[in-house]
């Protein structure tokens, strides 16, 4: 299988790569924005740097690759500044989503695309894939219409939708609920930690796998990708500040409502996956599982 990964610069791209170069079995195609920054022998896979909002660079890129499927993990992720940036989000999330889209058409190639819970309101949650979306922000609108895009394709598609990543990768500055929790309560600071939002954490790990999974198997459809838990951010605190027998005297338990946060979260998302667990034989780690997983990858240096 020839496989083409978009963002694979970040957390998730990376773990797609490791992934499939530990299997040893696919060829690989690495794309992001910029230099390649993966942490691996270069021997082992072609890197091409990859603007995806630029139509005429993603057609030659596709046509010229001919992979059998693309592992679309780009996008703008940052839910305040899509809020604040609309045009960015917009051109990142959903036009070139299209443009991927019609160059996979092109050259008869599956589309995996990533989504996220975050097209939903969170008033009923957790959600299976066939729940109605209702998003509340600016992003989760942007994902919302990308899938459409999505789904009105004229190549074989898969939709994975996933909550909360978190994990440790190569040279990214973004941190995640465990490596924010650990590091402030190392260093003392005063950390509040919302109690009534409720979320699936997800490995990046585990992500991976799911996406694989999909990739291997052509599976079509909307899966559901993400943790087992459903577990409100300071219960993921408190959980990562035992595992690490740190003080939590200065994490203060507080309600969504005290944070000044330019776009809107819903309150209560998660994601049922029987449908990744029965079909594809998706099995993620428990919270408690990730945390330990993490903690290792930390004591060898991030691998």
């Amino acid at each position: 299988m020839k496989v083409l990964i978009t963002g694979a610069n970040g957390l998730l791209g990376q773990k797609l790569v490791k992934l499939i170069l530990d299997r040893g079995q696919d060829e690989l195609i690495a794309t992001a924005r910029g230099a390649n920054r993966l942490p691996y022998p270069a021997e082992n896979y072609t890197y091409t740097s990859l603007d995806i909002t630029d139509p005429a660079k993603v057609e030659d890129v596709i046509a010229e690759a001919k992979p059998d499927v693309v592992i679309h993990t780009a996008a703008m992720t940052n839910v305040d500044q899509c809020e604040t940036e609309r045009e960015s989000c917009w051109e990142l999330n959903v036009n070139a989503t299209a443009y991927l889209l019609k160059a996979c058409e092109r050259s008869g190639t599956f589309f995996l695309h990533l989504s996220t819970d975050f097209i939903f309101d969170g008033e009923a949650g957790p959600y299976d894939e066939e729940a109605a979306a209702n998003p509340i922000s600016y992003y989760g609108d942007s994902k919302l219409r990308s899938e459409e895009v999505v789904k009105a394709g004229k190549t074989n598609w898969a939709i994975v939708r996933t909550v909360l990543v978190y994990g440790i990768a190569h040279d990214i500055s973004r941190s995640n609920i465990i490596l924010w929790v650990k590091s402030s309560l190392e260093q003392g600071k005063q950390i509040k930690v919302v109690d009534d939002q409720l979320r699936s954490p997800t490995l990046a790990e585990d992500l991976a796998m799911g996406c694989y999974l999909i990739a291997q198997q052509r599976a079509g459809g909307v899966f559901n990708i993400c943790g087992k838990d459903l577990l409100t951010p300071h219960e993921m605190a408190i959980k990562t500040a035992d595992f690490f027998n740190l003080d939590t005297s200065t994490m203060e338990r507080a309600d969504a409502s005290t944070f000044q946060q330019t776009a809107k979260r819903p309150p209560k998302t998660g994601l049922l996956i029987d449908k990744a667990v029965s079909e594809l034989g998706y099995q993620p780690h428990s919270f408690d599982e990730g945390i330990a997983f993490v903690a290792s990858q930390i004591e060898r240096g991030g691998r």
